[in-house]
């Protein structure tokens, strides 16, 4: 028998379950987990766990990304089991499950990010893809620190307002606009291969775009949108991602505030919810071995609006691991992906 996160014996070998049927159950019922699929412990194993992870002492200016997985969970009761646009069943092709929080340290961003990388290290033992619930971009080091481990350096695509390749706040290197340059240093990345996309406002100075370009990075930035479009994003991102393993880190910043006002760090001129989705799609085909949503703080949300938009990209990103199971991924005469 496996053992789930608390500790509790799980069974192997049972049928594949999806999401709660909403003509038997209505969505305002039902489980609080992500798309109310069923819960780790439950189905004994899966191809891709959603995993949580309530921290947010790695910020430097608005917190409450420790709500943001319930809030996401929350926010995904809508979430239905085909993707007409990568035409895939993501909870049908394979088998997703919430594998519940992971509960580190609010005191500590030391402990906290040991005890991430301890918790999905065990998950990805167990042969699971993760889609991981922030919290804010801290748990990013802990997460490619175990698909590094995994996989060998990887591509990181980045999806944020901005770099987070900065050295240190206050004298403190673990934050969450840290991450990606300790994963440099630590030799986590593929640095032919990384990409930030969606950046944009003020930097502390020149010498910012300097320091991510040694250490691999690219930038397409948001207004690139403009002149672009997102079939020319979606031809540079395939372009720089090449073959390889790549890992997707969303900020959920990335948004314009009109689209996700629910985060700690937002920045006007942002993407809109069509553009990323669509760049999201472009991903069909290419080898994800997993992902993050974080900064989704509720505390400055309305209406749901950031959550829902951090759910569906959940669902996106999950509906792309499907697609590269199946082989369902839109191509065109010549065999590439049209998003």
């Amino acid at each position: 028998m496996a053992r789930s996160e608390t500790g509790g014996a799980v069974p192997k070998d049972l049928t594949r379950r999806g999401p709660v049927d909403a003509t038997e159950v209505p969505r305002f019922a039902g489980p609080d987990t992500f798309a109310r699929l069923p819960r780790l412990d439950e189905v004994g194993h899966a191809d891709v766990a959603v995993v949580g992870v309530p921290f947010d002492s790695g910020v430097s200016y608005r917190p409450g990304a420790r709500f943001g997985p319930a809030h996401i969970r929350q926010s995904s009761k809508l979430l239905r089991p085909y993707n007409p646009a990568l035409d895939t069943e993501p909870f049908g092709a394979q088998q997703v499950a919430d594998a519940g929080d992971i509960a580190c340290n609010p005191f500590s961003i030391r402990e906290a990010v040991r005890t991430i990388e301890e918790r999905a290290r065990a998950l990805v033992d167990q042969g699971m893809r993760l889609l991981t619930l922030g919290g804010d971009h801290t748990i990013a080091l802990p997460l490619l620190r175990v698909m590094a481990e995994r996989h060998g350096p990887v591509a990181v695509l980045h999806f944020d307002a901005h770099l987070d390749t900065w050295d240190t706040y206050f004298g403190e290197p673990y934050t969450h606009g840290t991450p990606f340059r300790r994963a440099a240093e630590e030799g986590l990345l593929d640095p032919a291969r990384c990409l930030h996309i969606g950046i944009r406002g003020p930097l502390y100075s020149r010498r910012d775009l300097l320091e991510d370009a040694e250490l691999g990075f690219r930038v397409v930035r948001s207004d690139d949108f403009e002149t672009e479009g997102t079939r020319g994003v979606v031809e540079r991102m395939r372009d720089r991602l090449g073959t390889g393993p790549v890992y997707v880190s969303v900020d959920i910043d990335v948004l314009d505030p009109a689209y996700a006002p629910g985060t700690g760090t937002p920045e006007a001129g942002g993407l809109t919810s069509r553009e990323l989705l669509t760049v999201l799609r472009g991903l069909a085909g290419l080898d994800v071995v997993g992902a993050d949503i974080v900064e989704v703080a509720p505390a400055y949300d309305h209406a749901e609006i950031t959550g829902i938009a951090a759910a569906h990209v959940g669902y996106e990103l999950l509906s792309v691991l499907a697609a590269e199971v199946s082989g369902n991924a839109p191509k065109d005469s010549h065999g590439r992906f049209v998003p």
